[in-house]
């Protein structure tokens, strides 16, 4: 069997061994990354900018405050050869969401997403293998959303996570499944104005997402590992908006709030001691680290801003029956280097949608080209 690693399944393996000492900045660590993938593949065509766009049932996953403005009830299902081009499809990614909305003011919703990372061989330092592993992560959510106004929303998610990256001992250290509860906040905001021509739709949105318990994937207590919890911020304008056309601009910020690694003194061999030259101890509660990941990097400001993620794009819709869509994904090159251009395709029939989006990296680190499919039901609001 090849040694297959993905992405995901490394940066989750790394997590569970002792941090390296370096004077060089380096990524926020943080375990069921599986979370941070979008599913969508519209908004996966639009650089992930999930925010902006008119809102559908795929946005339980990035800001669920939205699902009240999506109409009466719908349902997804979206599906990701991950990676195709080097794994023979064996890693994939899997979605399912439904939402249903009552009295045109509050609303529930619930999804479920899997991740197959595929055959992980464990090797020992002499490169002989150990064993080998089938990992797959999968997380299961419950929403509720409330309209506070005609055009402002709040949402409340649930969600329940098992991270299954290995069995067994492996260097030295016992490995197993995790397990996590975990949950989100999302605020929505959208209007209409005629700043340009008429009926321009414009929004903004705020979420806080998978605030909860961190993993245990060995027997040692000390080597637990945050959850992604993460902040988004985006928002959206749609202009020329007539009959046949229409367009709509948007962008999202991400901000992991997990810590960073501060850097370590050295001992005389070159080897990490437990004294901490710059930044903060890693080793705390969740509360703390939401907040003090704001201002924690070793680096100060500068390594903080690089933390920060940036995805936008534009969609175009020919009379709310095809659309085009491109984008642009941007990462730090020392916060894990993940940029990629993408660019996908829809249409819409009557009450179903379907769209494919296709990501092409402009870095060769660990990434790959990827594909993602999409169907959408909505059945639209009663008048």
């Amino acid at each position: 069997m090849q040694y297959r690693f993905t992405l995901f399944s490394a940066c989750l393996l790394l997590v569970a061994l002792p941090l390296a000492a370096q004077k060089v900045q380096v990524p926020v660590n943080a375990g069921a990354a599986f979370l941070l993938v979008n599913p969508d593949a519209r908004s996966g065509s639009v650089g992930d900018a999930v925010t902006g766009l008119e809102p559908n049932v795929n946005d339980l996953f990035g800001n669920a405050a939205k699902i009240v403005f999506a109409g009466d009830w719908g349902v997804s299902a979206s599906y990701s050869p991950w990676m195709w081009e080097v794994n023979d499809r064996k890693t994939h990614m899997g979605h399912i969401a439904a939402f249903k909305n009552f009295n045109e003011l509050e609303g529930v919703g619930a999804s479920l997403k899997y991740f197959n990372h595929g055959d992980i061989t464990f090797r020992d330092n002499n490169g002989m293998m150990l064993q080998q592993y089938h990992a797959v992560e999968y997380a299961l959510d419950a929403t509720y959303a409330r309209k506070l106004s005609q055009h402002l929303s709040l949402a409340v998610s649930l969600r329940y996570i098992r991270s299954q990256l290995g069995q067994g001992s492996y260097n030295g250290l016992q490995q197993k499944p995790a397990s996590a509860g975990a949950g989100d906040v999302g605020l929505y905001y959208q209007n209409y104005s005629d700043i340009l021509d008429y009926g321009n739709r414009y929004c903004w949105g705020i979420s806080f997402t998978n605030i909860g318990s961190k993993l245990s994937y060995t027997d040692d207590s000390n080597r637990r590992t945050f959850l992604p919890m993460n902040l988004r911020i985006g928002g959206g304008f749609t202009f020329v908006n007539t009959a046949d056309h229409q367009f709509t601009i948007l962008a999202d910020i991400n901000k992991l709030l997990v810590p960073t690694p501060p850097e370590y003194q050295l001992d005389a061999n070159g080897q990490p001691t437990n004294v901490i030259l710059k930044g903060k101890d890693p080793n705390r509660g969740v509360v703390s680290a939401m907040f003090t990941s704001l201002w924690d990097a070793p680096g100060g400001f500068q390594e903080e801003l690089r933390e920060f993620t940036a995805g936008g794009g534009l969609e175009y819709n020919y009379q709310h029956q095809f659309f085009a869509r491109a984008g642009y994904f941007y990462e730090h090159p020392n916060k894990g280097y993940r940029q990629h251009f993408s660019a996908g395709v829809g249409l819409r029939i009557h009450s179903l949608q379907l769209d494919a989006a296709y990501r092409m990296p402009t870095t060769g680190v660990l990434q790959r080209a990827s594909l993602q499919f999409s169907v959408i039901y909505t059945r639209p609001a009663k008048q």
